[in-house]
């Protein structure tokens, strides 16, 4: 997948991009990534990327020029036709199946704004996705784009160690994911549930679906009231 992120602060990305899977994802060539600040396509003589507002009001507004043309210049050396995402709080909320979606797709284009806000022309003719990742406002779309391209690039194949840690994912599966326990067996008296000492794995992926159940209607019973309605479940069992 190759991945492009316009933004104002380049900087920003090369610590994240670097580190952990991310780095992994690049030595096993799944993913690549190219950090464009969209300054540098400014036609103005001081490249300039913002103005006042027509109507006036608060704040700078992001101008068309600088991100139509740095996106023009990105997709002609594209052999996709890539989703180009917009991060704003106006934006769809995100969410794992999201993450899954944009996760098939071989080219992404992330656009990171600052200021007050974007020139709406960019939003109507120019993007295909607005993304928002929760109901505040950060300074700019970077930590955003961070957040999402991290969600995307893990599931892609080859990235992770294990092919099906992916599928067991807390949202992967519309529910909370089970509690998970490891080595010793028993920690100042406390103790690993025996179903999980036992071996039936029949067991032990009963066990864990349960408490998938009891978490989901503890912490989020939005999720398992979809999760309920989309299979056609009733649960009596979890209190």
């Amino acid at each position: 997948m190759k991945i492009d992120v316009l933004t104002l602060f380049p900087e920003m990305f090369s610590g994240v991009f670097g580190s952990s899977i991310l780095k992994k994802a690049v030595e096993k060539e799944a993913a690549s990534y190219n950090v464009v600040n969209f300054r540098e396509f400014s036609n103005d003589k001081h490249k300039t990327v913002d103005d006042y507002p027509y109507g006036g009001g608060a704040g700078m507004v992001l101008k068309p020029q600088p991100i139509f043309d740095a996106v023009d210049h990105l997709k002609k050396d594209s052999k996709a036709n890539p989703r180009i995402i917009l991060l704003c709080p106006q934006g769809e909320t995100y969410t794992q199946k999201k993450a899954e979606e944009l996760a098939k797709e071989d080219h992404l284009i992330f656009i990171c704004g600052h200021y007050e806000g974007y020139d709406e022309r960019i939003r109507e003719n120019l993007v295909s996705d607005e993304i928002s990742i929760g109901d505040y406002v950060l300074t700019g779309g970077e930590l955003g784009a961070m957040v999402v391209i991290d969600s995307v690039v893990r599931l892609l194949p080859g990235v992770l160690g294990n092919e099906d840690s992916p599928i067991y994912d807390s949202f992967s599966s519309g529910l909370l994911e089970h509690p998970h326990y490891t080595r010793p067996a028993d920690f100042r008296g406390m103790k690993v549930p025996e179903v999980l000492l036992s071996g039936n794995h029949q067991k032990i992926n009963e066990w864990r679906e349960n408490e998938s159940l009891k978490r989901t209607k503890s912490r989020r019973p939005d999720l398992l009231e979809e999760y309920l309605r989309e299979k056609n479940k009733k649960v009596d069992h979890l209190d």
